[in-house]
């Protein structure tokens, strides 16, 4: 048995020792998953997958590639044809110009349409915000609207989920804090984002660093100094770059510190993960009093707190779960229009391809059973496609 004062004594190296032994591992783990530059990359996508995120059939473009217009595919065994993310977003651009600016192909924001943030957020671990956080994203992406996604979260499970690696890849200053810290070290924002492998996605990583603001905000609002509000930093810093940007996706902690006050105070629009159990509601239901209570004193100060609009996703539903279903009723009865129409499912094809740090849309249909991913892929698209027209309504456009 462990002596108790010995191992009180030596925690700090034991738990040292089992981080770095642990970092090691992961990095190992994701040389293996991305030889040889360690870097993560899209799969290709076949013609009907193509066509539906373009919004044609799988006729038209098999006309367009048999008369050599247009971006052209790369033709494997069988004649079978497949399309790069890059490519399919070079079609969008063809067929916008030959179709005469049709929206349909190409859903940018115009000039007069304002960038849209989203703030992801919950108070309780487990519900389900970065995998929805990564999943809108790269939807969004997918289907042509460049989007920004940013990993306030000091854990930075979305950065890892892109292909970076917190302690090896994200150096000192290369998180949102740098764009954000009160000192002069503060650099541009633009000088922070990193691209992805998926094209019209970008990202500002996070790490442990981010925390640095939680800390130096304390010290600013204990000295009384005006010239700094915390809560103007994050928007000022994302307003730099919205000229480059139709839709910006944050990734909040689960914590209502400073980081999710100004990602607040940053968006147009907030999305609340939440998981149908009385734990998770009660917990749900502490946050949002204290979110209340400190926005209002956040609005008093001057803070803007206009949202386009706020909705309940529901995730991880279990349709065959009676005191699911009891709960999801009852949230319905509560909030009304404010609880998306669609809910997240539980999926073990979701929760498989986390292992090998993907998401829904980067794995292909044949690394499941049929049944598994096209149930899995239907919810995700349902619920994407729900806050897309939310989107697009923000901007005027008609359903």
């Amino acid at each position: 048995m462990d002596n108790p004062a010995k191992l009180q004594k030596a925690i700090h190296k034991l738990i040292g020792a089992h981080a770095r032994d642990l970092s090691a591992r992961l990095h190992e783990h994701r040389l293996k998953l991305y030889p040889p530059e360690a870097r993560k990359t899209l799969r290709s996508f076949s013609s009907t997958e193509a066509a539906k995120l373009i919004g044609v059939n799988d006729g038209y473009l098999r006309h367009l590639s048999l008369e050599g217009k247009g971006p052209q595919p790369e033709i494997g065994p069988a004649g079978r044809r497949s399309y790069s993310i890059e490519t399919i977003q070079a079609l969008r651009e063809y067929l916008e110009v030959n179709g005469k600016g049709d929206r349909r192909y190409s859903p940018r924001r115009s000039g007069a349409e304002h960038l849209q943030v989203i703030a992801v957020v919950n108070f309780k671990g487990g519900s389900g915000k970065t995998t929805t956080a990564a999943h809108l994203a790269q939807y969004l992406a997918l289907n042509g609207h460049r989007v920004l996604a940013v990993d306030l979260d000091p854990q930075a499970s979305l950065s890892a989920l892109h292909g970076y690696q917190p302690e090896f890849d994200i150096d000192q200053n290369d998180t949102l804090y740098g764009a954000v810290r009160y000192d002069n070290q503060r650099r541009p924002l633009s000088e922070v984002i990193k691209k992805t492998y998926f094209a019209n996605l970008d990202l500002v990583p996070g790490n442990l660093e981010l925390m640095e603001f939680e800390h130096d905000t304390a010290k600013v609002l204990g000295s009384n100094d005006r010239k700094n509000i915390f809560f103007t930093r994050m928007d000022e810093a994302i307003a730099s770059v919205a000229d480059q940007y139709d839709i910006v996706v944050i990734d909040c902690p689960p914590q209502l510190g400073f980081l999710t006050i100004s990602a607040l105070c940053a968006a147009t629009a907030v999305l609340v993960t939440v998981h149908p159990q009385m734990l998770d509601v009660m917990s749900m239901c502490q946050f949002l009093l204290m979110t209340s209570e400190l926005l209002s004193v956040v609005a008093d100060a001057g803070g803007s707190m206009n949202y386009d609009w706020m909705r309940y996703l529901i995730t991880r539903y279990e349709p065959g779960d009676g005191p699911q279903n009891q709960m999801v009723s009852f949230m319905r009865t509560m909030f009304e229009e404010h609880v998306l129409n669609h809910p997240m499912l539980k999926s073990t094809a979701i929760s498989d391809a986390g292992i090998t740090k993907q998401t829904l849309y980067e794995v292909s249909r044949d690394q499941f059973t049929r049944a598994t991913y096209d149930r899995a892929m239907e919810a995700l698209e349902n619920v994407n496609s729900e806050i897309e027209q939310l989107i697009h309504q923000s901007w005027g456009r008609s359903a």
